[in-house]
Formats: structure tokens, sequence, C-alpha cells
């Protein structure tokens, strides 16, 4: 509802056509007219549409009419950390999709910091790039909030914003966590141990959930046992692998589920130092398909997170919000779904599928 002095109540973003045309009495094509063809309009009923625009604040989106002429044509894209192959996979996909479209993309890695990410968000602003693509790890409702205000469209990718005002392209995280525990439960495995760090981050959360369904779907036939480390890396996968590996062999858990690949592939490492064998003694395997951690002796099973198809998706979201000048833009939730990829860590080497 328009509230007297024109402001918009309880509205989200900037002003738009259907805004003005609601407050002037009038139709958005009534509005488009005064704004790009004033001498087709009558007087009286363009000094009505001038006192909205003046009233609501409103500015043309003139990225969109620039994408017409074809004068904008640049794409920001921040990532939380280019360690991980799934972004990398992520600006892949992106720079495919924007380059087929006749865009650039600008790319940059916020290093796990948010205090980085948010410079990078201003630069891209300040530096009025048509939109932003932003996959970040921790919840930056201010950040993205700040950046739309501006005009410049947001789209949202791997993290579920609890803002509403943006597109967002999503793996199904609580999936992932919980084919990947269903796989080694599948195998017979009863003790599972779950390695992670920083449930703060939302895919280490919604992960650690699936873990829980698949374990208590099992009933009391599975055991899980979850254990926390310092961090992501590899340091926090030595540190866990050691502890593993001092566990009496009675307690020792018979799989072991790391929230991340690299994880994983240091535990990997620890375990075969003090002679447990992989996966025969202890299953093995990862869940975010990190080609970084494709290098060990012992190949891992790990999970897709489909990140190219994200980047490609989050595009073409934010080409459509884009290239809309009046104002009928439908944010959308797009949710991917993972798959398992199973290899030598959790199978051994003659069942791995030639």
């Amino acid at each position: 509802m328009m509230r007297k002095n024109g402001a918009r109540g309880g509205a989200a973003g900037p002003p738009n056509m259907h805004h003005v045309a609601e407050l002037a009495g009038v139709s958005v094509a009534t509005v488009s007219n005064v704004l790009n063809h004033p001498e087709k309009v009558a007087g009286s009923t363009r000094s009505k549409v001038e006192k909205a625009i003046e009233q609501l604040g409103f500015t043309l989106n003139q990225t969109a009419r620039a994408l017409r002429s074809g004068d904008a044509r640049s794409i920001g894209l921040v990532v939380i950390d280019l360690t991980n192959s799934l972004f990398v996979d992520v600006a892949r996909g992106a720079q495919e999709q924007a380059q087929s479209q006749a865009f650039t993309l600008q790319l940059a890695s916020a290093n796990n910091d948010l205090a980085v990410q948010d410079a990078h968000l201003s630069f891209f602003d300040s530096a009025r790039v048509s939109g932003v693509i932003l996959a970040p790890m921790q919840e930056s409702d201010e950040q993205i909030a700040r950046v739309r205000r501006h005009g410049r469209p947001v789209v949202v990718v791997n993290f579920d914003s609890k803002l509403t005002d943006s597109c967002r392209v999503l793996i199904d995280n609580e999936r992932a966590g919980y084919i990947a525990a269903k796989h080694l439960i599948d195998l017979g495995r009863t003790r599972i141990a779950f390695v992670a760090a920083h449930d703060d981050y939302q895919p280490v959360h919604d992960r650690r959930r699936g873990v829980r369904a698949a374990v208590e779907e099992a009933g009391g036939a599975v055991t899980l046992i979850e254990l926390d480390t310092v961090d992501l890396d590899p340091p926090g996968g030595a540190d866990a692998g050691r502890r593993l590996a001092g566990m009496p062999e009675q307690e020792r858990p018979d799989a072991v589920l790391a929230v991340t690949d690299l994880l994983a592939m240091a535990i990997i490492n620890e375990l075969t130092n003090a002679g447990i064998s992989v996966p025969e003694d202890v299953a093995v395997m990862g869940c975010d398909h990190n080609s970084a951690a494709w290098g060990g002796a012992i190949p891992l099973s790990s999970v897709s997170m489909q990140g190219e198809e994200m980047g490609r998706a989050a595009v073409d979201l934010l080409l459509g919000e884009l290239r809309d000048e009046h104002g009928g833009h439908v944010h959308r939730r797009v949710l991917l779904q993972p798959h398992l990829v199973v290899r030598e860590s959790t199978i051994g080497r003659e069942r791995v599928p030639v």
C-alpha cells in the first residue's frame, strides 16, 4: 500500500514503473510514454506521473536500456574461496554462459573473509557492473541489500539467503550429506564418523543434517560419531586422522565421512601412515567433489556439486532480471540435485567400474 507521502511501506529495493503507475493512477504504458515519448501524453497526465516520480525517487533502469543498446556487458562474480574447485566450476559455467550472451565476467575470491567479500562487492558496485553473482558461505544480507539499493541485481549461489529480494541457485546440501552417508550404510558400515568444522557455514550445517537423517533412518543398526576439527583444510583433516588412528581398534569407526574432500584426503593419509587400510579397515569419503583432492594414491569417493550448472543458471537468472525494464521480474530459487561419485576409497580398487 502506498503512503500519502509516496513512500512504499515495507517495500524492499528501488521503486519501479509499477509503483509510479500505482501512485499516479495510470497504466505502466503511460509511465513508459512519459519517460520515452512525453509528446504522446496529455499535459495533466504527464504532470501526475512526473509528480509521482519525484515523490518516489524513481530512476529509470538504465542497465536494462544499456543491455538493449549493447553498452553494459559486465558481470561481477565473488566467490568465497577459489581453492575449492566447486567455485572454480561455478566460475567456469558462469563465464561460458556470460560469453554466449556477449558479456564479460570479472572474478574475485574472498579467501574465506567476509570483510574481503564486502570489499569486492563494493568495488564491483563502484565499477558499475551490470549485476553481481555472489557465492558466500555465511549470511551476507546487508552486503547484498546495499548493492541492490544501487540498482544492481544480485544472484546468490550455493547459499540459501534469508533475503527474499534476490534469485538463488542452490545445490541440495542436505541431500548431499544424506546420499553420502547412505552409500556407507549400504556398504554395511555400522560406525560412521562425520568429520566437519564451521557449522556456521550453511553448506556444512545442511550436510550434517543430511548425514544425521540417513543414520536415523537406519535405526539402531548404525552409530554416528561426530568429530569436529579446527578447519576445513588439510591440517584439520590431518588432526582428525591422527585422532581416529589413535582410537582402540574396537572403538574406531569403520567408515569416515568428511564434509569436504580436502579433509577426507588428509584423513586417508594419516590412516594409511598408521597402517590402517582404506577402505578395507575404514572406508573414507568426502562430500564436495573438490578436484584439488583427486591426486592421492587412493581415489576418493565423493558427491558431485553441479558447480558449472550453478554458474550457468546464475547468469541466466541475472540476465533475466537485468532485461526486465518494467518491474515484472519474479525472483526464483533454483535447487539442483547432487549425485554420488563412487571411487576406490569406499569400495576398493577391484569393484571400481572400468
